[in-house]
């Protein structure tokens, strides 16, 4: 998604060359082909570590922070190798986001018009609002200190970045379609009239 706001404002010319079906279809197999590897590579590691205090997980889904809790061995340093080489992945996706914006960001300031500039950080700042607060959550499940792990911030945290992002993704991406928006005010003053 990055790419793509990346490509639409810095060079709106060259988008449909840069961004053809090919290039999506790459960008698409990547991303799913990275994340079935890592799953993979988290789930033969968790299946190979012994558990000798139950198995029983305080968490909505077998999450692998809640079953390095339950291991006995010295064998979750694999693992915890395995949490270490996901965060940087996801760090140096996270910095190519970030550097994608900030060259987002320096072309949008130069746009003369208003409505312009408007327009074009009405595209990128709800990506980047939900990509943020994913990344966020997930750093802190994953790489929080044992100190301050609690099993109900444990499960805030789980929904956090597991179930939000996916769910207000339909919404904050329809809310620029004028009709919703349109459906959405009238909702809000039916309720507020409803209340007085």
């Amino acid at each position: 998604m990055a790419y793509d706001r990346y490509i639409a404002i810095c060079r709106p010319l060259h988008y449909g060359t840069l961004m053809g079906s090919r290039a999506c279809v790459k960008m698409a197999a990547a991303a799913w082909g990275s994340g079935f590897l890592n799953a993979l590579l988290h789930t033969a590691n968790t299946f190979s570590i012994p558990l000798c205090q139950g198995n029983t997980v305080d968490q909505f889904f077998c999450e692998v922070p809640q079953i390095l809790k339950l291991s006995c061995s010295d064998a979750y340093l694999r693992e915890v190798g395995v949490i270490v080489v996901t965060a940087c992945l996801m760090f140096g996706c996270f910095i190519f986001i970030v550097l994608s914006y900030v060259q987002i960001f320096t072309a949008v300031l130069r746009i003369p018009s208003e409505q312009g500039r408007h327009k074009a950080f009405s595209m990128c700042l709800p990506h980047l609002a939900v990509v943020s607060l994913f990344v966020s959550t997930s750093f802190f499940a994953y790489l929080k200190p044992p100190s301050i792990s609690s099993p109900a911030l444990d499960l805030v945290v789980a929904v956090l970045y597991s179930v939000v992002p996916p769910a207000v993704n339909p919404l904050i991406y329809s809310m620029r379609n004028k009709e919703l928006q349109d459906a959405l005010r009238n909702l809000v003053q039916v309720v507020l009239v409803q209340q007085e």
